[in-house]
């Protein structure tokens, strides 16, 4: 994303929403050019108390009080290429977090602050970091697992923005963003996907996962309608493409 952030900016944005035990979730809005492009941040606490911020977006102090007593600041998931503009603030106000980012993605992550693993580092067999096979390690997962179920949360490999009108709703639609149905972006396919296999082989490894019960991506809503099905019918739509 442009323009790196060198002091806490506040963007609009939600309220931190509890979607499961220990496992937060937050969207703001972004200005791209011309288009108005809808992000979401995660936060997974661990079993004892240090929390997991993937994606991370600058929030108003209310909204950060209440994370700060959620749990202990502990690691900041940079999921891709793309998603570095909030780093080096949350870095400068949490200077003991440890940033992790995909192999792939480390050379522009280094260019706003020091990298310390491309690994899961969470020592927690109920919150997994995985670098997404076929996308030449340039995009993290997570696959967090509680009793109500599992819930993957992805970064720019999958979209699920609902329509709007006008220029901007239309350009989101065209990129792949926005539409009827979850969908993989054609930017991603484009920039990350260069193993549409092996990334259509995680998909369907995620599917057949009987307790799934929700995809959070980081640009749209929750996927909670069959999101078994959804990930089989992207891994289709990949077989079919390539």
């Amino acid at each position: 994303m442009p323009n790196i952030l060198k002091e806490w900016k506040v963007l609009p944005h939600g309220k931190l929403a509890q979607v499961d035990d220990g496992l937060l979730t937050v969207t703001g809005d972004i200005r791209m050019p011309l288009v108005d492009f809808e992000r979401r941040m995660t936060v997974a606490r661990l079993r004892d108390g240090r929390l997991v911020v993937y994606s991370a977006i600058a929030l108003d102090e209310d909204e950060m009080q209440a994370l700060e007593g959620f749990g202990s600041m502990a690691f900041l998931v940079v999921p891709g290429d793309h998603h570095r503009r909030d780093v080096g603030i949350w870095k400068t106000r949490y200077p003991n977090v440890q940033v992790i980012a995909p192999a792939g993605a480390i050379d522009k992550v280094r260019e706003i602050v020091a990298v310390d693993t491309d690994h899961n580092a969470f020592e927690d067999p109920e919150v997994d970091l995985v670098t997404v096979p076929g996308t030449d390690g340039h995009e993290s997962a997570l696959v967090i697992k509680r009793a109500a179920g599992t819930t993957i949360v992805v970064n720019d490999l999958i979209a699920n923005m609902q329509k709007s009108g006008g220029f901007g709703g239309w350009l989101l639609a065209r990129m792949g963003y926005a539409g009827d149905e979850p969908q993989i972006p054609a930017f991603a396919k484009k920039k990350l996907v260069d193993d549409a296999d092996a990334l259509a082989a995680q998909l369907r490894q995620w599917a057949d996962d009987p307790r799934l019960v929700r995809i959070l991506p980081s640009h749209g809503l929750p996927i909670e309608n069959d999101p078994s099905g959804t990930l089989r019918r992207l891994a289709a739509s990949l077989s079919e493409s390539g």
